[in-house]
């Protein structure tokens, strides 16, 4: 589950609370094989029928919601389980927790606070693996200095007889956009859709507010002498939108303690070649890694012509380039652990 699907589950919760509608939360927390999604996806039932979120692609959820109606009317949590073989048109077979949800508002803050300052957090789904079975099973949210279960009936001291399914929640990707033209816009847009947190940078010959950019968090009216990239942690990414090659030149410069990601830079091979040159006058003691981090032309080679196929292509290579990092990392935490050994 990413963060945005967390807080869009929350606001259903809202509503269905306004009108006085329980809800439960189901959780994919094992599997067998393949599935449509992963264990960690999860969604929310309002008793009315409406529902927030998905495990799967439309297969299971009618059947979540008839098994979900016993938790309606008892409060007790159930897992069910589903044989993708015979029934979902996949590979996999399926363990789903329905449990309770109820959010108190000190709970609340806690995960708002959370949020806010960009901390991953994780949430323990204690089950049994069983075709269908009621229990005291359920999840509990585990964060930085508190914990707490969003199923107001589960007491249960996990026991041997039970599994537990451990998920870490990390930040949603955070999107700094330098530059604030129509191809800026596009490219926000699409990030947004995405559940990222977009930051747009810019200048204060030309600012821009709400108005110019509703779907970003924030937006700044900097000049490369006055900007603060503070901001960005380990799960950002930027790209320099300006179309002037002295200010991407300026931002990059700025960037180079800050960013460790990706940073990708409308223009031309010709062009980045002449940044980098530009980059190592200014500053001969350059690591070669930030050099890596720097994609230009952005975006993969998909024949982008539009506004709309660039900002998809820029985001795919951001994807792919993040992916490959988390699989390296990974790789390299397999043979440390290995050598250890």
């Amino acid at each position: 589950m990413k963060v945005f699907e967390l807080q869009r589950m929350i606001a259903f919760y809202d509503r269905c609370q306004h009108v006085g509608i329980p809800t439960v939360m189901a959780s994919l927390v094992g599997l067998r094989g393949s599935s449509y999604r992963k264990p960690g996806v999860r969604m929310l039932l309002g008793e009315n029928g409406a529902m927030q979120g998905a495990l799967s692609g439309g297969c299971v959820e009618k059947d979540i919601f008839n098994a979900a109606k016993t938790v309606f009317k008892t409060g007790v949590a159930r897992v069910i389980s589903y044989d993708g073989r015979y029934r979902l048109g996949c590979e996999g077979f399926l363990y789903i927790l329905i449990e309770p949800f109820e959010l108190k508002d000190e709970h609340r803050i806690i995960i708002e606070n959370t949020l806010d300052s960009r901390q991953s957090f994780e949430i323990h789904s204690i089950y049994k693996p069983a075709q269908d079975i009621d229990g005291d099973f359920g999840s509990v949210f585990a964060f930085a200095k508190a914990k707490f279960s969003t199923n107001p009936n589960l007491t249960t001291v996990v026991s041997k007889a039970e599994q537990v399914f451990t998920q870490r929640i990390h930040p949603d990707t955070q999107l700094v956009i330098v530059g604030a033209e129509h191809d800026a816009q596009k490219l926000c847009e699409v990030a947004s859709f995405l559940g990222w947190q977009v930051t747009i940078v810019a200048s204060l010959k030309n600012p821009k507010d709400k108005n110019d950019f509703p779907k970003a968090k924030t937006i700044l009216n900097e000049t490369p002498e006055t900007i603060d990239f503070s901001c960005i942690d380990d799960r950002t990414v930027t790209v320099l939108m300006t179309h002037n090659f002295a200010l991407d030149f300026q931002y990059l410069l700025k960037l180079m303690p800050f960013e460790k990601n990706y940073i990708g830079v409308l223009g031309s091979s010709k062009r980045k070649a002449q940044l980098e040159n530009q980059i190592f006058d200014a500053c001969p003691e350059v690591e070669p890694e930030f050099l890596e981090l720097i994609h230009s032309p952005a975006g993969l080679n998909l024949g982008a012509e539009t506004p709309e196929e660039i900002a998809l292509s820029i985001i795919a290579e951001i994807l792919s380039n993040m992916k490959k990092q988390t699989q390296d990392k990974n790789h390299n935490t397999t043979e440390l652990q290995l050598n250890e050994k």
